[in-house]
């Protein structure tokens, strides 16, 4: 798209991987760097037009389209924050579970952002596409918190997007995470509805909390894998997506992951850091989904992480 939208009139022709798409949602994924303020009075004034007339920006785009663009500012690529350490991008080919021409799975590490952002220059997806610099729609599915680590999945076209999006929507998307948690949790709670309201602090900062009045619903099933002395490895399986949901979930049942610093116990993750762990002990250890393109399930699962494998280790050496 860069070298042809710019500075003077432009038709591009509508695949099918963008068929169904909303015009509005179309420009402003190839109208990088354009305002959406902007992107809006172009359409509003019949500037952007389809197959020569004027549309509206709730007009689904069909394969075969022609859509003219005006003459308009775009900001190029290159001037989009570039990863400054190379060496960190570079040993994200190493956390690759699985790729093929539609898809990607990632181990994400801990401590790094899915995206830029709040300060940060870049992130996960970011880094991907400097690594991938011919894969030219590359999109998060899902998202996972900076200090969780574990299986990210990114698609490669919009066609899957869509259709991985609609199994989050419809639940058949599994996920399971690994989780050390404070105290014995009880093996009879399996099921947490709590519902989860978001809250944005003066500073910025994200707080969720349980809510039973202004809360939005929220479901995860859990399952005790092992015990130890003082806490719990258990699955944590969310069945709803919300924001920090395994962690208030398992907060507001009395047991909080270790070294949670935002919503942990103190004492827990003394304890915790006395056996080497310096990270939330989060992990999205499996994930299971139908391939839209080859029809087939996949079933993936990350391993732990040195931090995750040595405070285990050191905690199953005390239950001898």
């Amino acid at each position: 798209m860069k070298e042809t939208i710019g500075t003077q009139v432009c038709f591009v022709t509508v695949d099918e991987d963008y068929s169904g798409q909303r015009i509005d949602n179309f420009l402003i994924t190839k109208l990088k760097g354009v305002p959406k303020s902007a992107i809006y009075r172009i359409l509003r004034k019949g500037e952007v037009r389809v197959n020569k007339k004027r549309v509206k920006p709730v007009y689904k785009l069909q394969a075969g389209d022609t859509v003219r663009l005006p003459p308009i500012k775009v900001a190029e690529r290159e001037e989009q924050p570039i990863p400054t350490n190379l060496d960190k991008v570079s040993k994200l080919e190493d956390a690759i579970l699985f790729e093929d021409k539609y898809l990607i799975v990632i181990n994400k590490p801990a401590g790094m952002a899915v995206h830029g952002g709040s300060g940060l220059s870049f992130g996960l997806i970011e880094a991907l596409r400097a690594l991938r610099p011919n894969d030219r729609n590359l999109e998060l599915v899902h998202r996972l918190d900076r200090d969780t680590s574990g299986c990210l999945l990114i698609s490669k076209k919009r066609s899957v997007l869509k259709s991985l999006h609609e199994q989050l929507r419809e639940k058949t998307m599994e996920k399971n995470y690994w989780a050390l948690v404070a105290g014995q949790w009880d093996a009879k709670v399996r099921n947490v509805n709590e519902p989860l309201n978001k809250n944005t602090l003066q500073s910025g900062e994200r707080v969720v909390r349980v809510d039973h009045e202004r809360g939005k619903a929220s479901h995860t099933r859990f399952r005790v894998l092992e015990r130890f002395e003082n806490c719990s490895l258990v699955q944590a399986s969310p069945v709803t997506g919300r924001t920090h949901q395994i962690r208030v979930h398992t907060q507001c049942k009395g047991h909080p992951i270790a070294c949670d610093d935002k919503y942990g116990d103190q004492a827990f993750d003394a304890q915790m850091r006395a056996q080497g762990l310096g990270r939330l002990f989060l992990h999205a250890r499996e994930l299971r989904f139908f391939h839209p393109q080859t029809e087939t399930t996949l079933a993936l699962e990350a391993p732990l992480d040195a931090a995750l494998e040595h405070c285990l280790g050191r905690l199953r050496e005390q239950n001898q």
